[in-house]
Order: structure tokens, then C-alpha cells, then sequence
């Protein structure tokens, strides 16, 4: 199974059943971490509790990647983000899913930018700033 890179938490839930619907509840853990904000919209996954059979291909795949986590990012990708820090030469750091950290050059604490990501590394990647409008 190939997951998204722009997945912002996994955790294991139950539906609960009520008048009109139902609910997927959210950890605390998940909020309280960051990755997801109260009161916001998400796209949301249900994943079949049974382990799906793994194809020749992914399992390749898988040994090549090692078990490092990989980049939440991908060159070309396009992203809003907000500007936490700056780095020792001068540039805005903004952090992602994981903590990963995105060098965006020209901007400053407190921005919001959307960003395309020109660079990839293990623990890092550049944006550059395409719009500096306020999200």
C-alpha cells in the first residue's frame, strides 16, 4: 500500500455509531502535537484492519528506502507554510509534518507563504516563495 506524503497523523479508531451518523475520534495526542488543528477540515482514510498482501514490487521498493523515514516532501510540490524561525544565514525556517524543516530564503518569523519546494534532502528541503500572501 503506498501512502501519501502529505499524511499529517495514523492512529487506530473506532466508529462510534449515533442518531444521524457516525464518529471517528481523534486522539488528543494527534492535536496536541500539532499535526492537526481543532475546528479544521481533513480528508480521512479508513484502512481495513486486515494487513493488505504485499506485491513483489512494493516489497522492493521498501528495501531500497531502508528504514529511514522518508522526506515529507517531494521537489516541484507546492505548500503553504509559516515561517517559525531564521536560520544562522539569514533564511525562514518552517517545519512540516515530522518536524521536517523547509529553508525558505527572503522570508521572515511570523509569514505565512506558499512555497514550491526546490530542493530535497533526508532532513531538510528549500522552498522557494511563490505567493507571500496571508493564508
Amino acid at each position: 500500500m503506498e501512502i501519501s506524503d502529505k499524511l499529517l497523523c495514523l492512529f487506530n479508531a473506532d466508529v462510534t455509531a449515533t442518531d444521524d451518523g457516525y464518529i471517528v475520534e481523534v486522539p488528543r495526542s494527534e492535536v496536541e502535537k500539532g499535526s492537526i488543528d481543532p475546528g479544521e477540515t481533513y480528508r480521512v482514510a479508513l484502512i481495513s484492519r486486515e494487513a493488505p498482501e504485499e506485491k513483489p514490487s512494493e516489497s522492493k521498493r521498501e528495501s531500497r528506502k531502508g528504514s529511514e523515514p522518508q522526506p515529507p516532501v517531494e521537489i516541484g510540490e507546492v505548500r503553504y507554510v509559516e515561517i517559525e524561525d531564521i536560520g544562522k544565514q539569514g533564511d525562514g525556517i518552517a517545519r512540516v509534518e515530522r518536524g521536517y524543516v523547509i529553508i525558505v530564503p527572503g522570508a521572515e518569523i511570523g509569514e505565512q507563504v506558499k512555497v514550491e519546494v526546490t530542493e530535497v534532502k533526508s532532513n531538510f528541503a528549500v522552498g522557494e516563495i511563490i505567493d507571500e500572501s496571508t493564508l
